[in-house]
Formats: structure tokens, C-alpha cells, sequence
């Protein structure tokens, strides 16, 4: 009979192990952080059939014997960090309060609860070195039948602690990889937004972080740029991009074996998503070619970039630390015949061959301003014919005889 009952008390641990290894590797959560979650159960448990409302109530589980023990907790406080309720107590509380809410605006003292706090006196007759703020934990009655209510509150404390578990675990996750990009399949599309399954979680494309005129279908696999990670109810809340420039400087990295060792290094990013990018490299070691290695043989490399952007046009141009120098290839494929600078206000003024002039501008622009952009300078291109004018005015002027 004895036996009986110890089986029904007890617990398999073994096969509460083996419960525990599996949730933690399917939610990919800590054993800790799981055992922390069926003791915060069991306490919610027990304080519902055998505790009082204001109680502090904690369990500890031995995986051992599969038993709990349960202790209620208490704050140790002094007059400094409780209001008493003693009418002399509240008298005097309520004179001093007078007297500082005069001088300063200090918070309001919570009131003396005897379920949760235990005086400082009190404390030390229990523990002598105890001092206000620390708690003292009395062992309870061991309980191990519960009502359905109980059992009921358990269940719920056990469903929201996992929750909030594997919602930390998945930002704690995704935070470490922000500012990288990831592959994802496209799960759904709901009005301009289009969500990705990233494998643990979904993240979110918003209309302002996709490329213009792009179309996402459903199942399609894409690479995005995970820009930010934030905490939310239903789980990471995971911002993605394929507009944003570093999506560009990641994408060389992941295809450019020369970027990701660090002999070439990528100086700047300018991009306009889904027309036109340049970017400016530099070799760190000598002999090596930064461009032709982004490039890759037969334009290999780049050509997965560009496929995997939409057919994104790419300017590859070797940074220069001579400004002007650097600006004259940053408006590539335009010829550059000369280049002004007013260095106090990052002013250039570029000298272009007539013929050329509308090549190094661009359409609408867009090539003088991503040269803009690359470099940091504010950049104006003028023709050639003021120069070739100039020429011809010299070879007109009649030589003076002497």
C-alpha cells in the first residue's frame, strides 16, 4: 500500500527528462528556462487551492525524486520602505510626507503587507545577518492534490511561459543576425505588405523596403536584408529589406571571396534600388585586381548579384583617397577631362566632353547623383566647349611682332 502510494506522490523522472529534452529542442528554449516555467506552474498551482491572494509563492522541482517543495517568500522592510498601519505609524507617516512633499516630490511608500513583507525585527530572529530588501523563504506543506481550477491556472501559466519563452529565444536569434542577409520564401502577400518565412519565424517586407515594380509570388525563395528586430506580442518583430544600400555590400561579400577574406574591401555603397548602384572598392593586398574580382570570369559574379536584385544595374568603380580622382571614376562610363575641387565645401565642378555630357549626367540624373552619393561631394558636370572655345581663341590671337 505504502508503495502505492509513493508511485501515485512520485514522479518517472526519467520520462520527465526525456518531456523536457524534446520541448526544449522543438522550441529550441534552455532546459533552465523550461524548469523555470513548470516551477512558476506548480507555485501558481498551489497558491490557487492552498495560498492567499497577496502571497509570494515558489516551487522548486527535484528531478530526482520528482517531488516539489514550496516556500513562501517575503521582502524584508522597515518603516524607510513600507507605510505601517499602525494609526501612530500613519500618523507620523502622513506629518513626514507633508513635510517632504513641500521639499521634494518623492514617491509614494506602498503599504505593509503582511503576506508578502516581513519586518526587519522579525527577520532577524529568523536570520541575523538579514538586512531590508532581502527575503526570507519559509517552507510550506507539501501539496500534491489540486482542484481543476488550479489545475486549470498551471496549464495557462505553463502555455504563456513557453510562449514568452520561444519569443525571447527567436529575438535573441534574429537580433544577433541583423544587418545580414538571409534567404526566405515568400508566405503570403497581404495588400502591399509581403511576409517571408524565414524557418523559425516570419518576417515582414514593407511597400517603403521593397524594390519598385518587383512582384513576389507565393513560394518563391528570395534573399532579404534583415534590418531590425524588434520585440512583439505575437514574436520577433523582423523588419526585412531589398532596397536598403547594405543589402548590396552583403551580397559581394556573399559572392566575392576576395571581399569576405578582406583583400578587397568595399569603400562606399550608393544605390537606387531596383535601376541603378555603384560601388567603390579597394584592393588591400598587392597584385590584386578589387574590380575584376567582383566582377568574377565572364562576369559571373556580379551577374548572380544583378539576377538576384531584379536586373539592377551595377557600377563597379576602384576608390581612390585623391578626391578628385575618385570623382572622376565614380561618373563612369562618362570621359572626365577635368575635375575643380572647393574642398572647404566638398564642391566639384567636372569638365566632360560635350558628346559626353548627357552620359555623365544620366537619365534624370541618376548617374551624377549616385556619383554624388558614392563620394560624399556635391558634384556639377559642365561641357567641353568652353575649353575648346578658349583654344580656339588663342589660335586666333595674332602673334604681337617685335
Amino acid at each position: 500500500m505504502s508503495q502505492k502510494v509513493k508511485k501515485e506522490k512520485g514522479l518517472n523522472s526519467e520520462e520527465f527528462l526525456s518531456a523536457i529534452d524534446q520541448l526544449c529542442e522543438e522550441k529550441g528554449l534552455s532546459k533552465e528556462k523550461v524548469m523555470e516555467t513548470v516551477e512558476a506552474a506548480l507555485a501558481a498551482a498551489y497558491k490557487k487551492d492552498y495560498g492567499k491572494k497577496g502571497q509570494h509563492i515558489r516551487a522548486k522541482f527535484d528531478l530526482v525524486t520528482g517531488g516539489t517543495e514550496f516556500y513562501l517568500v517575503k521582502e524584508v522592510v522597515d518603516e524607510t520602505t513600507r507605510e505601517m498601519s499602525s494609526l501612530e505609524n500613519n500618523k507620523d507617516k502622513n506629518i513626514n510626507q507633508k513635510k517632504d512633499k513641500s521639499k521634494s516630490n518623492e514617491t509614494k511608500l506602498n503599504r505593509f503587507n503582511p503576506e508578502r513583507d516581513i519586518l526587519l525585527e522579525e527577520a532577524r530572529k529568523i536570520k541575523k545577518d538579514v538586512k531590508v530588501g532581502d527575503t526570507i523563504e519559509t517552507k510550506l506543506e507539501a501539496k500534491s492534490n489540486y482542484g481543476r481550477i488550479a489545475a486549470q491556472t498551471a496549464k495557462q501559466v505553463i502555455i504563456q511561459r513557453i510562449r514568452e519563452a520561444e519569443r525571447n529565444a527567436m529575438y535573441e536569434e534574429y537580433k544577433e543576425k541583423e544587418g545580414e542577409v538571409i534567404s526566405g520564401t515568400v508566405q503570403r502577400v497581404e495588400g502591399s505588405n509581403v511576409y517571408i518565412d524565414l524557418g523559425k519565424s516570419t518576417g515582414v517586407l514593407l511597400p517603403s523596403e521593397q524594390i519598385p515594380r518587383e512582384n513576389y509570388r507565393i513560394g518563391q525563395r528570395i534573399k532579404v536584408y534583415l534590418a531590425k528586430v524588434e520585440v512583439d506580442t505575437k514574436g520577433p518583430g523582423v523588419i526585412l529589406s531589398r532596397n536598403h544600400p547594405e543589402m548590396l555590400r552583403k551580397l559581394f561579400e556573399l559572392e566575392v571571396p576576395e571581399i569576405f577574406a578582406g583583400t578587397v574591401e568595399i569603400k562606399a555603397v550608393a544605390r537606387e534600388a531596383g535601376e541603378r548602384s555603384k560601388i567603390a572598392v579597394e584592393a588591400k593586398e598587392e597584385g590584386v585586381d578589387p574590380i575584376g574580382s567582383c566582377v568574377g570570369q565572364k562576369g559571373t559574379r556580379v551577374q548572380t548579384i544583378i539576377d538576384e536584385l531584379n536586373g539592377e544595374k551595377i557600377d563597379i568603380i576602384e576608390w581612390d583617397k585623391d578626391p578628385a580622382k575618385f570623382i572622376a571614376s565614380s561618373l563612369s562610363p562618362a570621359k572626365v577631362l577635368a575635375v575643380d575641387l572647393d574642398e572647404k565645401n566638398k564642391h566639384a565642378i567636372v569638365k566632360v566632353p560635350e558628346d559626353q555630357l548627357s552620359l555623365a549626367i544620366g537619365k534624370r540624373g541618376q548617374n551624377v547623383r549616385l556619383a554624388a552619393k558614392l563620394t560624399d561631394w556635391k558634384i556639377d558636370v559642365e561641357g567641353a566647349n568652353l575649353i575648346q572655345e578658349e583654344e580656339q581663341e588663342k589660335k586666333k590671337k595674332p602673334k604681337m611682332k617685335i
